[in-house]
């Protein structure tokens, strides 16, 4: 398949829907909301939800079922961004440019951008419990609910996120990386996948498949952003180049080399597409995917 095409379609669905339910600049916090929303508006290339909208084509195509995916989907959105906000701060990575914008707490200082962060990720628990999300049945909500905390909490994303900055210039193991990428980075894709898989009904061995896939090519893409980081430009890639190296960050390159991390991020594709091999054409969206998450140039 064309995956230019299939991403840009993708794209726009989850763009719409995220305008339709996110709040309205107005009132009492109307700067509170502007901060969240420039944010989450300013770009960016929606991974996360469109692999839990792919997820769902994969264990069914009927439009209906793509239809209830779509609050989840912006709600895993509305995390990511929160984290990406968070990461950015002064205290965090101190960057100063995002999705080749002025960073939140640039544009709305340290305070306003934390209180940004934190109002997108409790956002999106709001979308995932509330009526938008009511064509998911009881049952699947719960553990769509409880899948994304795990995934963004303090033994996944969150976790990570104190890991990376724990071990910042310290020299470690292949382990210690894993882990660190396994939750910062890794936890919240599959749980992307896995969404997916829940809202469409998925059977314990296609959950366990897109589990599978998920936890593979989260691999892939963190080796493959530690190799951006230091082969791409600042314009490639929204953000500072080489900032890995200038906060002494722990990385697959640096531990590796750029070669062999190459290599480790093309056999994990390869893993991730295996694991697909219970599904039929449906899931091709998903397997041209994970060749552009190995191919991708920022």
């Amino acid at each position: 398949m064309e995956i230019t095409t299939y991403l840009n379609d993708q794209r726009q669905r989850v763009e719409d829907r995220l305008a339709a339910l996110m709040l309205d600049p107005v009132g009492d916090f109307a700067k509170h909301i502007e901060a969240m929303r420039y944010s989450l508006f300013v770009g960016g290339k929606r991974i996360r939800p469109i692999l839990c909208l792919a997820a769902a084509e994969a264990v069914n195509s009927d439009a209906a079922v793509r239809q209830r995916a779509l609050p989840v989907a912006c709600a895993l959105e509305c995390i990511h961004t929160y984290s990406l906000i968070h990461d950015d701060l002064p205290a965090m990575d101190d960057d100063d440019l995002r999705r080749g914008k002025p960073t939140n707490h640039t544009v709305f200082g340290e305070a306003a951008a934390i209180l940004a962060g934190d109002g997108l990720l409790t956002f999106a628990f709001d979308l995932l419990s509330s009526p938008v999300s009511a064509a998911v049945a009881d049952p699947a909500r719960i553990r769509i609910i409880q899948t994304v905390a795990r995934a963004a909490g303090p033994l996944g994303m969150v976790g990570g996120q104190s890991l990376d900055m724990i071990y910042e210039g310290q020299q470690v193991g292949y382990e210690t990386l894993r882990s660190i990428h396994r939750s910062k980075t890794g936890a919240l894709i599959t749980a992307s996948v896995t969404c997916g898989a829940i809202v469409a009904g998925a059977s314990v061995e296609q959950e366990d498949a897109l589990k599978t896939y998920g936890d593979h090519i989260g691999l892939a893409f963190q080796i493959v952003d530690d190799l951006l980081d230091v082969e791409a430009t600042t314009e490639q890639l929204g953000k500072p180049a080489g900032s890995d190296v200038k906060s002494d960050k722990v990385t697959y390159p640096s531990l590796f080399g750029k070669d062999i991390s190459r290599t480790m991020a093309r056999e994990a594709v390869q893993e991730a597409l295996a694991a697909l091999a219970v599904f039929d054409r449906q899931a091709d969206p998903l397997r041209a995917l994970a060749n552009f998450i190995v191919d991708r140039k920022k």
